[in-house]
């Protein structure tokens, strides 16, 4: 979202899924004022956590399942596109799993794409700190219902927004009215506290009152963070260490350390274009900081359908938070897509009934550089495509989900 599609500042979270045609064309315009990786990041950062070319070819209708087809599909955002590289990770009921490729990895030196290599995530890390959030709602020190106020006294104040207002349970399902910071976040590419990334939202005034309509925002889930490091008195990041990546055995999951602007192991290089037919820039390595709560995590295709599916199996929250996740949803097509809705933290989409219909969950995200779409079933399905590029056309949003839903065809 850092988005599903969805989304940051820097980059363009979910509303980094969540950019629209609007904020494609700040995007651009901002980036010609400025020039160069340092705008381009900003820029990005306009439209992340939320280019391409217009093409004839599209990936295989979603009724036509099989591996081939989802290496076509692959093939396919490639050559149509413009994407520097494709990945897929894809795990059947059976337990088996399979990973894809398509494209260049490093345009500078031709390499290969690295299987399940690794790549920034964006707004699919809200849902792992949604399931820090609920565990601790299991465990008693959090209140779904209590106000952000009782945990954070007095920090969220601003023109029309009070802490007093807004429950946990508005934070993690974006009902909070709590304006998007990252819609404000300048060219200074550095490190940023979290606080202060607060901070840069509480200058603007709320979106609606509490509970009144929904709309994506990447603040709630700083907030969410934050009262997260309040209760448990550890880094939000020694926190989802433990209790998520370690606990299912997410070998290629973490989250970057202050001032880590590498992915650690094996990836494919992330690109930046300023316009069809201009220059890919590499803009893999930057401070993610921006991102934190709301989008900061790196991870694999793999380990991504390793963690969906284990939270639908019940693998990492009680029976009954694991319910709220999924049932207390609201409507979230504007950002997510046909048929969408918004959970805690969780993202429910409809698979054509030509895949033999039903539902699966998942998040998705968007950063600078890259794309990743995908979530698991309750029948043990699971599916994820990453590209290289941050994408900002919906079309080739589309053509991305195409892939999960033909990877998750029965």
């Amino acid at each position: 979202m850092l988005g599903p599609a969805h989304s940051a500042g820097f980059p363009s979270f979910r509303r980094s899924w969540h950019v629209r045609e609007q904020a494609w064309q700040r995007f651009r315009s901002s980036e010609r004022r400025r020039g160069g990786r340092r705008g381009a990041v900003a820029a990005a950062a306009a439209v992340v956590v939320g280019v391409m070319t217009m093409g004839v070819l599209a990936p295989p209708a979603a009724s036509a399942a099989g591996p081939e087809n989802v290496q076509r599909g692959l093939n396919a955002l490639v050559r149509s596109d413009g994407l520097p590289a494709a990945l897929a990770g894809v795990k059947d009921r059976a337990g088996h799993s399979r990973t894809y490729t398509a494209g260049v990895g490093d345009l500078a030196t031709g390499s290969k794409v690295p299987r399940d290599g690794q790549v920034r995530i964006g707004s699919n890390t809200k849902t792992f700190t949604a399931v820090v959030v609920l565990q601790l709602v299991g465990e008693g020190k959090i209140d779904l219902d209590a106000t952000v106020d009782t945990y954070l006294r007095g920090l969220v104040r601003g023109e029309g927004i009070d802490g007093r207002r807004i429950t946990v349970r508005q934070l993690l399902q974006h009902t909070s009215g709590l304006p998007n910071y990252t819609d404000y976040l300048g060219d200074d590419v550095r490190y940023y506290d979290p606080h202060e990334l607060l901070g840069i939202a509480l200058q603007h005034k709320a979106d609606f009152d509490p509970g009144k309509d929904w709309k994506y925002s990447n603040t709630n889930y700083v907030l969410a963070g934050l009262i997260v490091e309040k209760v448990t008195g550890r880094p939000l990041a020694k926190e989802m260490d433990r209790r998520v990546i370690k606990r299912i055995g997410l070998r290629h999951t973490y989250f970057p350390a202050p001032g880590d602007a590498t992915i650690r192991e094996r990836h494919p290089k992330g690109y930046y274009q300023d316009s069809a037919g201009a220059p890919l820039q590499d803009i893999t390595e930057m401070d993610p900081s921006w991102a934190w709560a709301a989008g900061q995590l790196i991870s694999t295709d793999s380990d991504l359908n390793r963690f969906f599916g284990a939270l639908l199996s019940g693998r990492l929250l009680p029976a009954a938070q694991l319910a709220e996740m999924r049932n207390a949803t609201v409507p979230a097509e504007e950002t997510f897509g046909p048929g969408a809705r918004y959970g805690l933290g969780l993202v429910s989409k409809p698979l054509p009934l030509s895949c033999g219909g039903g539902l699966y969950w998942g998040h998705g995200g968007s950063f600078p550089g890259y794309e990743t779409r995908g979530g698991a079933t309750d029948d043990g399905r699971a599916a994820n495509v990453a590209v290289t590029m941050q994408l900002t056309d919906e079309a080739a949003r589309e053509r991305v989900d195409r892939v999960v839903e033909t990877a998750l065809c029965r």
